[in-house]
């Protein structure tokens, strides 16, 4: 009989090279970690839900990617290094054209970044899966949300927009015919952790946050913590070709791009003594950066268009309001 302990054999053990800083990982109650000098520790955990996150029926390769690349996303907006994840399945039921994939993608990505699965768990119930990432963090240093300061300039990393457009192309299948359909799709589920960006904004960065409920959702967190208004161009937001062309409308398409949920690019706040040592910092990272506005007092986000102000009413992505 097929049972948890044979899933967790042929599919989780013994597929990642053993980290120098892990001293016991999967087969036993709990992992034993090894603690570097000089650092803190940060953790994050999220949960993607069958029917919320992904259709039941999608790639399990891209879920699996997804689901990492979401937690590491976490860790990226922090500034840390990723490190370790445990992970917790759930399924209906054990099934290997499922299983084969999905652990690939997993450990693909989880290698690609350097990151062990040190543990977890397996039951039987409505396909979820669970992670907790940790990385490390230098001692004293962390992007945070709670210091944006007026003058402050707001950048993003990427292209803003695809994830939603591919979330319409799985909800509505009227829309595969629509241009690079089938390539929006897959962005929404390949994206990709700004670990390099996150590392090489600490002393340049003033606030952070990954866009995982959409922009004006998440640049909104940071508004609150740090209690400040922000201005953003709207003509000035990074979009896609593939997006423009998908949605057939300039002002569609940055609305797209201000309220896309789970594309897991970067939003942060760099003062300005800090603009000139920002394009060196980030040179090896190969990400596009882009300056969208500019911290303000007023509590709110005004958004504008060659100066004039836009009376557009947006909202970010809910979970509990958007099921996939």
């Amino acid at each position: 009989m097929f049972g948890e302990f044979n899933l967790i054999e042929k599919y989780f053990s013994d597929r990642q090279p053993q980290r120098k800083d892990v001293h016991l990982a999967l087969g036993d109650d709990c992992a034993i970690l090894h603690v570097p000098n000089h650092v803190r520790i940060a953790i994050s955990t999220d949960t993607l839900v069958a029917g919320t996150h992904f259709l039941a029926d999608a790639n399990p390769a891209w879920v699996a990617h997804k689901a990492l690349a979401s937690n590491i996303s976490d860790l990226a907006a922090m500034g840390a290094t990723p490190a370790w994840v445990s992970m917790a399945l759930t399924l209906p039921s054990i099934d290997e054209r499922w299983l084969a994939p999905f652990c690939t993608a997993f450990f693909e990505l989880a290698n690609y970044y350097n990151v062990q699965l040190i543990g977890g768990d397996t039951t039987k119930g409505p396909l979820a899966i669970t992670l907790t990432v940790q990385g490390f963090i230098p001692q004293d240093k962390a992007l945070l949300r709670d210091q944006a300061k007026v003058g402050d300039w707001i950048y993003v990393t990427g292209e803003l927009g695809d994830s939603k457009a591919g979330l319409d192309v799985i909800l509505d299948p009227k829309k595969r015919e629509h241009p690079f359909a089938a390539e929006l799709e897959r962005r929404h589920y390949l994206s990709t952790p700004r670990v390099l960006v996150g590392q090489a904004l600490l002393n340049i960065a003033s606030s952070a946050i990954d866009i995982s409920d959409g922009l004006m959702a998440d640049l909104g967190h940071i508004l609150h913590r740090s209690q400040v208004g922000a201005s953003i161009d709207v003509n000035a937001l990074p979009l896609s070709k593939e997006l423009k062309q998908f949605v057939g409308e300039l002002s569609l398409a940055q609305q797209y791009a201000l309220t896309s949920g789970e594309e897991y690019e970067l939003c942060f706040t760099v003062p300005e003594e800090n603009r000139g040592a920002l394009e060196s910092a980030l040179a090896h990272t190969a990400c596009k950066v882009t300056c969208i506005g500019q911290i303000r007092p007023q509590g709110i986000i005004e958004l504008t268009r060659q100066g004039k102000k836009l009376d557009w009413s947006l909202m970010g992505y809910d979970h509990f309001k958007e099921p996939v």
